[in-house]
């Protein structure tokens, strides 16, 4: 059985904070050319009867996201980099992500999300321990639906779905599930 890394999460929150000094400054004219908006969450960790079907692992997870700036066109919405990272507050798997999230905005105030991207974690690929999941790979698969409401120009809200799994690229696969709400800030 493997030993969880339990300083996997500082160095997660760690490498995201040293991203956010240059790429938070704003350019003259207040216009910041690098960073589209930063998202933060309360996520239920592993929830139950969703995409992995399942669930065994405890906990709540604190999320941080950067969505980038540079965009692409697509289908009447805009597709954009992002990274992120969520932290098990109970010792279970913790992940850091990156990949693309399309947006696509209808009546100015609402959004819809749809991502796609990797993730590494440091929770079990093999374990007969009954509280973890057996995620079969470090590197895992990641999607996301988020909906959301923006107010005030430059503030939202909004519920977020995320899962991660291997997707069938290694045994076992029982893949993990999150669900909660964040606030996001566009500068």
């Amino acid at each position: 059985m493997k030993q969880t890394n339990k300083r996997f999460p500082f160095i997660l929150m760690v490498a995201l904070a040293h991203l956010c000094p240059g790429p938070l400054s704003a350019s003259a004219g207040g216009e910041n050319r690098f960073v589209h908006e930063m998202r933060t969450g309360v996520l239920d960790h592993d929830t139950d009867h969703l995409w992995s079907g399942f669930s065994r692992e405890k906990g709540i997870d604190i999320n941080a996201e950067l969505v980038f700036s540079p965009k692409i066109d697509f289908l009447g919405g805009v597709i954009r980099p992002n990274l992120g990272a969520s932290i098990n507050t109970d010792g279970a798997t913790s992940k850091l992500y990156a990949g693309g999230v399309w947006e696509y905005i209808w009546s100015t105030d609402f959004f819809f999300d749809f991502g796609i991207g990797l993730a590494v974690h440091d929770g079990e690929k093999e374990t007969l321990e009954y509280a973890r999941k057996e995620l079969g790979s470090t590197v895992l698969l990641r999607f996301v639906a988020e909906l959301g409401h923006t107010f005030a120009g430059r503030h939202r809200v909004s519920l977020m779905f995320d899962h991660v799994s291997n997707g069938y690229t290694a045994k076992p696969n029982e893949g993990l599930d999150t669900v909660g709400i964040r606030y996001g800030f566009l500068f």
